[in-house]
């Protein structure tokens, strides 16, 4: 939560000049101060739908301590579900029109996996964009992760993703390409999890008014903002990821290799095992393929041997990142939940930068 300045102190002029939050005492006395509700729209496959409320659901509220968060977690149709998945979700998951009657502060969209050609295709198509419609108007803050940031971006501007030569899979290095309150006290160059097949260029994202926050080298955008600079903000990338997430990725590819599910060695994933994980796996590998060729029982995946190599270095910077997100959100949003701002608020320009001069120059020398 930001400070106030209650006194004619200089730093606080010298920390707002600098692109820090200090409210003024006028506006700190006229907020109404209340738990956030935060949506989050669950579309993942079955393996991955209670790992993904988990991920999410500590990344919250890792995130702050004081502020108290009430996170409603539901889906939409047209997702494949099992009948042990349908009767989880029928059982703790909220429906969206309650939802939609009662309001949100904030709303965090999942990705999900696609079997058709194109997002029109798929059956959740339509009931995404209804959701997507709804927080459009009454939703503070959409963030969207890696494949709801392309449904957003194609729905929103027309824009489709490209496929890319490879997967692009592993842990890789991010600068700061523009400075934003939503990148408050994070380090200039940090680390992101990316997991996808497909991406949307940083020319792309350009060309639609999206502005780019932070990219990669490697693997392009990772995070980006609508124009407003605050109502969607993109990622195409994993920051809510558990530090085994690729790990277990990487199990399910090796045993899709030994059913015959894909026809080559699955890589590892970049920038992740160690020269120790590596040598773990190898060893595995010179037991499993003799016993797979002798029709005998693989050996038992080395996930706990590999689990002591790896290193987290992403949570971090994930963490500081929705902490500004649900701050900024918590300083905005109405006290009435079911309207997307306070009153004093322009809904086209909610951080109130778009048309204001910010010497970033002193603001980066800060960092």
């Amino acid at each position: 939560m930001p400070v106030v300045a209650h006194s004619g102190l200089p730093s606080f002029d010298y920390l707002r000049q600098r692109g820090e939050e200090v409210l003024s005492l006028e506006r700190a006395l006229s907020q109404d101060i209340r738990e956030l509700h935060i949506g989050l729209l669950n579309m993942m496959p079955d393996a991955a739908l209670r790992v993904t409320e988990q991920q999410f659901i500590r990344l919250i509220g890792a995130s702050n301590q004081i502020a108290q968060f009430y996170v409603h977690v539901f889906t939409v149709p047209g997702l494949p579900r099992s009948a042990s998945a349908q009767a989880y979700s029928d059982q703790y998951y909220e429906k969206f029109e309650a939802i939609r009657e009662q309001g949100l502060d904030a709303l965090i969209i999942t990705g999900a996996n696609i079997v058709n050609p194109t997002l029109e295709q798929e059956p959740f198509w339509e009931p995404l964009k209804e959701v997507i419609r709804w927080a459009s108007e009454h939703v503070t803050s959409v963030l969207c992760s890696c494949l709801a940031t392309h449904a957003l971006v194609k729905y929103l501007h027309g824009i489709e993703r490209q496929p890319l030569p490879r997967k692009q899979w592993g842990v890789y290095s991010h600068r700061i390409t523009r400075w934003h309150p939503l990148l408050r006290g994070i380090n200039t160059r940090f680390d992101v999890p990316h997991s996808r097949n497909n991406g949307i260029t940083p020319v792309q994202f350009r060309d639609a008014g999206l502005v780019v926050l932070a990219e990669s080298d490697d693997v392009g955008v990772h995070m980006a903002v609508s124009e407003d600079l605050f109502r969607i903000v993109y990622f195409q990338g994993h920051p809510e990821y558990f530090i085994n997430s690729l790990l277990k990725e990487y199990k399910r590819e090796v045993y899709r290799y030994f059913t015959g599910e894909r026809p080559d060695f699955p890589p590892y994933p970049e920038n992740y095992f160690n020269t120790w994980a590596k040598q773990i796996m190898q060893d595995w590998w010179q037991t499993a393929l003799p016993a797979h060729q002798r029709g005998l029982p693989l050996p038992e995946f080395p996930e706990e041997l590999i689990l002591p190599h790896l290193d987290n270095t992403w949570a971090d910077t994930a963490k500081a990142i929705l902490n500004n997100w649900m701050g900024l959100v918590y300083q905005l949003t109405h006290v009435d939940r079911k309207k997307a701002f306070a009153d004093s608020v322009d809904v086209n320009d909610p951080l109130g930068l778009r048309y204001r001069t910010v010497s970033f120059k002193r603001i980066w020398e800060d960092l």
